[in-house]
Parts: C-alpha cells; structure tokens; sequence
C-alpha cells in the first residue's frame, strides 16, 4: 500500500478523512486506529439497521434472543440507487442516521467521500479479517482503515440451456473464443446465445476485470484513469464483432419479461451471471431439469477464472454512537454460521466467508438436475477474482456515462470508441469534485 501523507490524502479528495486518521481524533465518520473508542457499554444498546434485503427483523431478533445487551432494530429502505443511498445521506447530512446500512462495494468510496462510514478498524474489525475472502476484504479496506464488513459477492459462471447447446453438438465453452463460436452455430437454429444490454455497463465491467482490467487506481498524489488498458480492449474489440455479427440479442437485458418468454421457449442458450442468478433461473416456465452451471468462459490463458457482479457490506455510518457493538452484529450476520444461513433464506447473496458456503447451499439443485453446482462451480469462482480491481468516488455517475456510451453501438459507434469518450467524461467528472487525477497506464 502506498504510504499516504496528508498532502496525498488531499489530492485522493478525503482530506476531512486523512486529517482524522492522521491526528487521531474521532469525530463521527473518522474513527482512526489508535484514537479514543468509547468501550463497549454494560447497558443495553440498541442498534438501528437500515437494508434493503426482504423481512430482516426475524434474523436480526435470532441475535437478539442470544444477546440481550445489544439489541438490533431493522428498517427497510429502497434499494441503494433507487432511493436508499439518497436516505442514508439525507440523513447523515441532518446529524442522523442508522448505526449501520447496507452498501454496495463499489459505493463505498462514494460515502467515504461524504464522510459517511466510520473507520471501524479499532472497534474489533482488524481482528476479523481471517474469516473473509481477502479480495472482498480489499474492497472495505481502505487507507489503512476498515469501513465496512463484507456481506455478500456475486461470483459470476455461464449458466446454459443442455438441449440447446447439444443439439448444436457444443459443451459449455471453456473460452470466449469458443463462446462465439457456440454462438455461430446458434443463430443458425434461430436461437441466441446470450443478450447484451446497452443500457447496462455493469456485466461489460465485469467482463473486464476477468480479463485484468484495473481501470481507477490510488496513488500518491490522487487516482490514476485507465480505462483503455490491454485488457479492456480485448473484451471491447470481442463485444464489438460479437454485436456487429448479431451473435447477441440487444432488444432487451437478461432477466426481463421478454428474456423469460424467450427463454420458456428455447430460444435463450446462456447467460453469464453472478451466483444469485440461480433463483431467478429457475422461475423460467417448462425450464427445469434443461439447465446447468458451468464456469465462466475465461480470456485465454490471460486473466481470471470468473468475476463478480454486485455484492454488499454492513457498513457502521459515521453518526453510529456504539462501534464496538455494532461490529458484533454484523460480523455475526456475516461470518457467522447462524447469521449466514438466516441471511439465505431472505435472499443473501454468496457468502463472504470462504469457510462456509451455507447449508442450504450445500444441496443438490433440483431445477438444475441435481447439479451441485454450488461446490463445484462457485467455491472456485469466488476464490479466482481479480485482486487488483478496485471502486472510486464516482463509481455510479460513471456508470451512467458508460451506458450513454454504449447506447451509441446501435448507431454505429463502436464500445472501443465508447470507452474512449467515457474515460474524457469520467476525468472530467473526477476532477470537477476536486479530486487530483492522472491519466494511462502507470509508469
């Protein structure tokens, strides 16, 4: 890790966040290793839990009964971007706010950049580092600070339709080169091999950081923008002839009504998608027992064996008066086995926990013929991840600017010239907050 001065902290765009970690103090959001932590209280503390995760309060209630002197109260809130976030800010902005909220990996150097999370690395975090996948704990670590818990992941495989791809004599492609080609020979039957959404930057990312990408990078004097790395280029340029040979439905995104008409009716051969997919699936109509998991089609002998698609952590927010207390919680929700397998059953996705996948996680899938897919096909996708990758202060606004771009390939513009278009607006962006930005590849 880069040794961060103050002047470097500046450039970064956390300068309330360096002055903290730097002097010691504890203001709220700016808990640094070695300050002043209220120890944990001997009364009852009763903790606020906002997320968007369905029907919450029965797993938190588990830990209540076995915890008496921490008690947690959930509250349900809207998805992030669809109007959690705006919440959670709202309230931090008035003073308030939950002592912990549910955060995606890729904003959290967003709320850092607000001064919204707590750095929870005296209040017991550091100790909990062993039980975690360490490419997720990457993602909540942060300036030597841990803001975060990691909750879930969603390591990504090819889910695919077996009728269809035998009866193009095809298996499960090993490579994407062998993905077009699969993808060639379906055409011909009238069926597709997949869609890609042009409104959708994030399965396009996600693609590039199986292939190595590292596209905004920490430095010492602010962030380093490269989004036209080897890498990214390699999964560009294979997109862009993938689109340009019609290989790929663009009317509409996976997991729409009309992708599960099409794919009720045996015209949708794969999609590659993060774990949770496998819930929905399996609500395509006449589709069970059709459809298998295998791992994700890999860049040649270059890159990673998956990648990720979405995932979140129990962030404590920077007004949260209990630190302490609230890491118990929520590394019970998360590492523990208990907290894991009631986190299940309300649709939680992969487990951040390498050790513990989750018992109903460990069964045979009947839609998937009995596949025990989870043991065979996640295990090793999760634990071949890009390490490298990491989120910056504008991940969501960048977002939108990728999908802008690539809207244009329905006019003609290609995703290499898309890319290149996004990079000027996402440094420009980057440089409006005030933060310090360099551009290509580092030296």
């Amino acid at each position: 890790m880069v040794e961060l001065t103050r002047r470097h902290l500046v450039a970064l765009g956390f300068a309330g966040l360096g002055t903290a970690l730097l002097s010691g103090c504890t203001t709220p959001g700016q808990l640094g290793r070695g300050g002043a932590l209220n120890p944990s209280s001997p009364e009852v503390v009763t903790l606020n839990y906002w997320t968007w995760l369905k029907d919450m309060q029965p797993v938190a209630d588990i830990w209540n009964r076995n915890n008496p002197h921490i008690q947690v109260r959930v509250t349900p809130i809207p998805q992030g971007n669809n109007g959690g976030y705006q919440k959670m800010y709202a309230a931090l902005a008035a003073g308030g706010g939950p002592d912990l909220g549910q955060v995606e990996y890729r904003n959290i150097p967003e709320f850092l950049l607000a001064g919204g999370l707590t750095n929870i690395a005296d209040a017991g975090a550091l100790a909990l580092k062993p039980r975690y996948d360490p490419t997720l704990w990457q993602q909540v670590s942060f300036l030597d600070g841990v803001y975060a818990l990691p909750q879930d992941s969603g390591p990504m495989a090819l889910y695919y339709h077996r009728p269809l791809l035998e009866s193009v004599g095809a298996t499960p492609p090993k490579t994407w080169e062998e993905w077009a080609e699969i993808a060639v020979e379906l055409r011909q039957k009238r069926a597709w091999m997949d869609c890609f959404s042009l409104s959708d930057a994030g399965p396009f990312i996600s693609y590039a950081t199986q292939a190595g990408a590292r596209w905004v990078t920490p430095e010492r004097d602010g962030w380093r923008v490269n989004l036209l790395d080897e890498p990214t280029l390699t999964v560009a340029r294979f997109f862009d002839r993938a689109l340009d040979r019609k290989l790929l439905l663009t009317e509409y995104g996976p997991f729409s009504p009309p992708w599960f008409a099409a794919a009720a009716a045996d015209r949708i051969a794969s999609v590659t998608s993060a774990s949770w997919a496998d819930a929905i699936i399996a609500d395509i109509q006449g589709g069970a027992g059709k459809w298998g998991v295998a791992p994700m089609p890999r860049w040649g002998h270059t890159g990673y064996g998956s990648s990720a698609l979405g995932g979140s952590t129990v962030g404590v927010l920077a007004h949260g008066k209990h630190p302490r207390e609230a890491v118990e919680f929520a590394a019970w929700l998360t590492s523990e086995r208990a907290g894991i397998d009631a986190e299940i059953s309300r649709g939680i996705g992969w487990s951040p926990t390498p050790d513990y996948i989750g018992a109903a996680r460990s069964k045979p899938a009947p839609f998937f013929g009995g596949q025990r897919y989870n043991e065979e096909i996640m295990i090793p996708a999760a634990a071949d991840q890009n390490p490298d990758w990491s989120w910056w202060p504008i991940t969501q606004q960048s977002f939108n600017i990728l999908a802008d771009e690539f809207r244009k390939k329905a006019a003609g513009q290609s995703l290499v010239d898309g890319l290149r278009s996004a990079e000027r607006l996402i440094i420009r962006a980057m440089r409006n907050k005030g933060l310090t930005v360099h551009t290509g590849a580092a030296s």
